[in-house]
């Protein structure tokens, strides 16, 4: 996997944990030569991961919406800014730049970024990994509802077999 994409929230988190697990994040894509592919903000997650790459010499792309650039606060540090038109171009942009997804916790945004790209995966558009890092439980609501959909026949895709779950980083290391 030469690039990562990686969606997560904007908003600084007040969970020092959380905070360490996506500087090991980082440190990971540093240690496999992986380039960071993500929202292009410069404040939260997303900027926690990117300083993390770039303070140890990676590469990041961030993809960033003209709408968002005055509400995220773009990272012009990055090694390669693109700027789209709108959120579909920018998830687009995204895609095709990566070879992987690994979804953090996040907000809606992160939750809408995962739900295309599983959407993409489930209906055979694309093929690409994407692990869910389910960090102290925070998608354990999202899964049980995927159970209820699978439940009910609203699935078409047994989801465990579309994406990986993985609990924390040391986890992904072994699959990246």
């Amino acid at each position: 996997m030469k690039k990562i994409c990686v969606f997560c929230g904007s908003s600084k988190p007040e969970n020092i944990n959380l905070k360490n697990e996506v500087i090991s994040l980082g440190k990971l894509m540093l240690t496999k030569r992986i380039e960071l592919v993500y929202g292009g903000a410069k404040i939260g997650l997303m900027g926690l991961i990117a300083k993390t790459i770039l303070d140890g010499n990676g590469k990041v792309t961030g993809v960033i919406p003209k709408i968002l650039s005055k509400k995220e606060i773009i990272n012009k540090d990055v090694t390669e800014l693109i700027v789209t038109e709108n959120m579909h171009e920018r998830k687009k942009k995204m895609y095709d730049l990566s070879s992987a997804f690994i979804v953090l916790p996040g907000g809606i945004g992160t939750l809408e970024e995962f739900s295309e790209i599983l959407t993409w995966k489930i209906l055979g558009i694309e093929s690409k990994p994407i692990f869910l890092l389910n960090f102290n439980g925070y998608y354990n609501f999202l899964l049980k509802q995927f159970n209820e959909m699978e439940k009910n026949n609203f699935l078409y895709s047994d989801i465990s077999k579309e994406i990986k779950i993985i609990e924390n980083v040391s986890e992904l290391e072994k699959m990246i």
